[in-house]
């Protein structure tokens, strides 16, 4: 696992550590279930800080490759021959002309994450896709609703709760709508499309991502009970944690092609119904 960061490499450290590490995983270099060393021992293998390696796990733990151990370490899930890495998919999918990614979840975090590379390349002129399009699928939090909610003693809904993950959710995707928005209007992609839009009373207990129409990531939410603070306040909140999704691949390309596209083309046709019946477009 142990490898030489390349110094010509224009990538930050921590996202060349990644990708050396996830590699290892992917390639079965590291098996499931194997723990990591340490942070100090890959901080030395790699000759960078302990706090480059600190942000290269967060990558993967966000991929669902990894899981954390209190007391004991990091490990590569059992889940992990799997699960899949969505930023590699998405990076090869910004290789072609025409880009295309559908989304639907809770807050969007975790694609404004893997979309930050390939869109950083095309900055610096190394990727030149002739088209971009970017749809957002998100649950309308302006409404009562299961996940987020408040726990403890007085559990059910809680506005407050809400607006925390609202909060989340706008960022990310207003980060997504404009950083696309910006190539276009830089001139580096010839055609931008990019929009999101939210469903009353659907609280997406899962994600999706579909990359040009060819491949389908799908996840279920983890429900957690866990405390955050609001607005000073320690509050107990039931909460959907999209860093713990095991993400599953399907393709139009699978071995088992029959099923692979079948999962493809309805996973599409879903987001479609939703899209043009319930999706409501809101300003971000």
């Amino acid at each position: 696992m142990e490898q030489q960061l390349d110094p010509s490499d224009p990538r930050p450290p921590f996202k060349q550590v990644a990708n050396a590490l996830r590699a290892a995983i992917l390639t079965k270099k590291v098996k499931a279930g194997e723990k990591l060393p340490s942070q100090n021992e890959l901080a030395t293998q790699y000759g960078v800080a302990r706090m480059t390696i600190q942000q290269a796990l967060r990558i993967l733990r966000d991929e669902g490759l990894i899981v954390s151990r209190v007391g004991s370490g990091v490990y590569v899930r059992e889940q992990a021959d799997q699960a899949v890495g969505l930023r590699p998919h998405i990076e090869k999918a910004f290789e072609q002309d025409e880009v295309r990614i559908d989304f639907a979840g809770l807050t969007g975090e975790t694609l404004l994450g893997a979309l930050e590379e390939p869109i950083d390349r095309i900055r610096r002129g190394r990727l030149t896709p002739q088209s971009i399009t970017i749809r957002m699928l998100l649950p309308d939090l302006n409404q009562p609703i299961a996940v987020p909610s408040r726990a403890g003693e007085t559990p059910g809904d809680d506005p407050r709760v809400r607006a925390r993950v609202a909060g989340i959710a706008h960022r990310s995707a207003g980060e997504i709508i404009q950083s696309v928005r910006e190539l276009g209007e830089l001139g580096l992609v010839p055609k931008t499309e990019v929009e999101a839009r939210v469903v009353v009373g659907l609280p997406m207990m899962f994600k999706l991502y579909a990359l040009n129409d060819e491949e389908i990531f799908f996840g279920f939410y983890p429900v957690v009970e866990r405390e955050v603070e609001i607005e000073g306040e320690h509050v107990s909140i039931f909460d959907a944690v999209g860093k713990d999704t095991v993400l599953f691949h399907h393709s139009t390309s699978d071995n088992d092609q029959a099923t692979g596209s079948q999962y493809v083309e309805q996973a599409r046709r879903w987001f479609e119904s939703l899209w043009g019946t319930l999706g409501q477009v809101r300003e971000l």
